[in-house]
């Protein structure tokens, strides 16, 4: 019954030590994905910012500009894309809505990212675009993958629709989580107008009067390192109108500031990755190892099963030499059914 125990337990150590690395190597890359139906709004701010006032064509310092970006998974067209590719994909739809100190419309950007719902990477698909336009993206944008390394990696700018690197700079604590902190400087690019504008105006109207739109940003993010998901972000944003062929011509801010996410949206989002990143811990940490040191424990109770099998059926041994007696000539032929 103990060797049959031992056997038992054995197989079971087998099996549980062969899944901690199957679980962490292989079910994981499968299992953890963006919900193609993932929704998340964030609101940022700008205190005291600059920004053009477009029927004089000069700037003011406002109290405040809020932009509101909305990340909304379009499910079915995840679906025709994976049709299309043959790969597992989510598509955001998303929106970059920015608005004055009255609640006024400065200007919106809609945008559709279409990436793997397992790597993060993207992937190009008809419908692509950044206001309207068409794009190929290379990069990450707003999300990096899961367990991110301590490495650069290309970050999508929507404005210039371009990629550049954004680099690692460290580890920090935020708000009690251990992230790692990315930054970003895009330099001065002439980046195309948003084609919503306050007052009706257009690109072609702004055009006409020979002005051009210029932009530079330093971009920070706070990034947990389990899930890929920002914590915070922030921005210094400058955005400049040039007047085409006139250097000699100062140009007008129309607008600058520090960008700063919400103190509200960044309780939010760090509860939020709170709670996912012991989803993806279970799966490359606490079940992986879990698993291996179970194995290790009924490995250990197969062996010591197994040992005191064998002692109980050891024949005995002498006292006085350590090997086990052997029965006299007259013993052997009674045990045989002889006489002595």
């Amino acid at each position: 019954m103990r060797r049959r125990a031992s056997l038992v337990l054995l197989a079971l150590a087998v099996f549980f030590t062969a899944l901690s690395p199957l679980l962490r190597w292989y079910a994981f890359f499968r299992l953890a994905k963006v919900p193609a139906g993932h929704y998340q709004t964030a609101v940022l701010e700008a205190k005291d910012a600059t920004l053009i006032d477009y029927a004089t064509l000069r700037p003011r310092q406002v109290s405040r500009i809020t932009l509101t970006q909305t990340l909304k998974g379009n499910v079915e067209e995840a679906r025709k894309v994976k049709k299309e590719t043959g790969r597992d994909v989510v598509v955001w739809d998303t929106l970059s809505y920015a608005a004055g100190p009255d609640g006024a419309m400065v200007s919106r950007i809609p945008e559709r990212y279409v990436f793997d719902a397992h790597s993060q990477q993207p992937v190009h698909a008809a419908g692509e675009h950044v206001d309207g336009t068409p794009v190929r993206r290379d990069g990450i944008e707003y999300k990096w993958p899961f367990l991110v390394e301590k490495r650069d990696y290309r970050y999508f700018d929507l404005m210039t629709r371009t990629s550049a690197p954004i680099h690692y700079k460290g580890t920090r604590t935020f708000r009690g989580l251990e992230v790692y902190y990315f930054e970003q400087t895009i330099p001065w690019t002439e980046v195309p107008l948003p084609r919503t504008l306050p007052l009706g105006i257009s690109p072609d109207t702004v055009r006409q009067l020979g002005l051009e739109r210029w932009y530079t940003t330093w971009r920070m993010f706070w990034v947990d390192p389990t899930t890929g998901a920002p914590v915070n972000g922030e921005e210094i944003h400058r955005e400049e109108m040039r007047w085409t062929g006139r250097p000699d011509k100062a140009p007008i801010t129309a607008f600058a500031g520090h960008v700063k996410m919400r103190p509200d949206y960044v309780d939010h989002t760090v509860a939020l990755v709170r709670n996912q990143r012991q989803l993806v811990l279970l799966l490359t940490s606490y079940l992986p190892w879990g698993f291996l040191t179970l194995g290790a424990a009924l490995l250990a109770a197969a062996l010591v099963l197994e040992a005191r099998d064998r002692r109980a059926f050891a024949p005995p041994m002498a006292h006085d030499g350590g090997k086990p007696e052997r029965p006299t000539p007259d013993e052997e032929s009674l045990s045989r059914g002889g006489s002595p």
